[in-house]
């Protein structure tokens, strides 16, 4: 299939260094995404761009790449908005019971179309994913990704201690489910596989000896799990691992850091720890919603940024309160406020695209609109809303424009979704 998308046309072409980096994004005020085979040809003015092709013209609204969230947890759909605990009672009051659940092939097939539902209508093109301990649910969440042709990241959690019955595994049985879970998707249409011991609390030391066996044998694959989230989570863990400097030397005793290695939170990091991401080239994914809603604590972003470190964003639902990228920035916003730090919208816009998308290794293939990428594209209505209609009629830029979206928008300034060019939105 061969056509044209028409409106405002904006993709980032690097990080922008501050609030008024115009040289960090291309924007084209009439413009137009050639798009052929799920691929995009060109990108420029209408007016220079083939004639003869069907076009989908969506002014005045504004075409960006699709968004990336490199954090979230397929099966705690249904635990989002559980009242009333932190990290760790969250985990067995709400999330391990719910996860249970997922033995139930069944139930995860249901799941896993809500879910790329929710994550198509709020215009995430590319979700990284943590299924449960049963190898069923990575199973159910692939094979909805294939047959929507969504590109996802994901792997079931390895789990051998501290917690319920139906959630263990054993490091053998976690070996083998991993090794054919690679063999059947990893690197098949567009799945890639995050090996994903869940955190150093539901593994012993067998089993962080099978996920390193896992990450060396299968180097193209990611390296998924969880790093000082809250301070008992962090107290605990080290009662369970006494011999290590700290909660990150850990994983980095098992090998698991590196360019493909996605830990989430990374709120409460000494400064050894953030020296070894930045050696490691490792990535800290900043959860803000979940953080703020779990009572974690606050993403010091300026100083993980200065510090070398990789930066992604990402929702982490279910301890996140939303599908939206838009609303996890407008609370990544917030975050950096309360430490008077800045996050303009340029650098929100650009984390939530070509930022995630470097942070995965895959800005080759996703996060702009450059020629060449996979056509996963959203369109962006900014006065989606009555509330929003009324503040557009102030707005006198692009960047306005982008925080208007940033903090007001929600799934209702999607007008659509494009997934390798197909409209997709539910």
């Amino acid at each position: 299939m061969t056509n044209i998308l028409r409106g405002r046309v904006l993709s980032f072409t690097r990080q922008p260094e501050n609030a008024d980096d115009h040289a960090s994004y291309t924007y084209i005020e009439d413009g137009a995404i050639l798009v052929s085979d799920g691929l995009i040809k060109a990108v420029g003015a209408f007016d220079e761009m083939l004639s003869g092709v069907e076009v989908v013209d969506h002014r005045p609204n504004l075409l960006m790449a699709g968004f990336i969230d490199t954090h979230n947890h397929f099966p705690q759909m249904q635990v989002i908005g559980s009242y009333g605990a932190q990290l760790l009672d969250w985990l067995n009051n709400y999330t391990f019971p719910a996860e249970t659940r997922f033995v139930d092939r069944t139930h995860a097939d249901r799941i896993a179309v809500s879910y790329f539902d929710e994550m198509l209508r709020n215009g995430t093109t590319t979700p990284v994913a943590y299924c449960s301990v049963h190898k069923a649910s990575a199973d159910a969440y692939f094979a909805e990704a294939e047959r929507r042709n969504v590109r996802a990241l994901g792997g079931k959690v390895l789990m051998d201690r501290n917690a319920p019955d139906g959630l263990l595994d054993t490091p053998q049985s976690a070996y083998d489910d991993t090794k054919a879970l690679i063999e059947k998707w990893h690197g098949k249409g567009r799945a890639l596989y995050a090996i994903s011991p869940r955190f150093a609390i539901t593994s012993t030391p067998d089993q962080m000896e099978v996920a390193q066996a896992l990450v060396a044998e299968n180097p193209t694959c990611y390296m998924q799990t969880h790093l000082s989230e809250n301070h008992d989570e962090i107290a605990y863990t080290m009662s369970l691992y006494p011999e290590h400097p700290d909660y990150l030397g850990i994983y980095e005793h098992y090998g698991l850091l590196g360019p493909r290695a996605l830990l989430g939170h990374c709120i409460h990091l000494n400064d050894r720890e953030r020296s070894v991401m930045a050696d490691t080239a490792s990535v800290a994914v900043f959860c803000p919603t979940s953080n703020l809603f779990i009572g974690s604590g606050l993403f010091n972003e300026e100083r993980t940024r200065q510090d070398g470190v990789r930066i992604a964003v990402a929702t982490d639902i279910g301890g996140g309160t939303s599908y939206s990228m838009f609303r996890t920035m407008d609370e990544a916003y917030k975050v950096c406020q309360l430490q008077n730090q800045n996050l303009p919208p340029l650098y929100a816009f650009y984390l939530m695209t070509l930022g995630n998308a470097k942070a995965l290794g895959l800005e080759a293939e996703i996060g702009t609109l450059e020629v060449g990428s996979e056509a996963d594209i959203v369109v962006l209505d900014a006065s989606a809303t009555p509330a929003m209609a009324l503040r557009m009629e102030t707005v006198t830029s692009l960047a306005e424009e982008l925080f208007v979206l940033q903090t007001l928008g929600d799934d209702r300034s999607v007008v659509e979704t494009y997934v390798v060019g197909m409209a997709a939105k539910p």
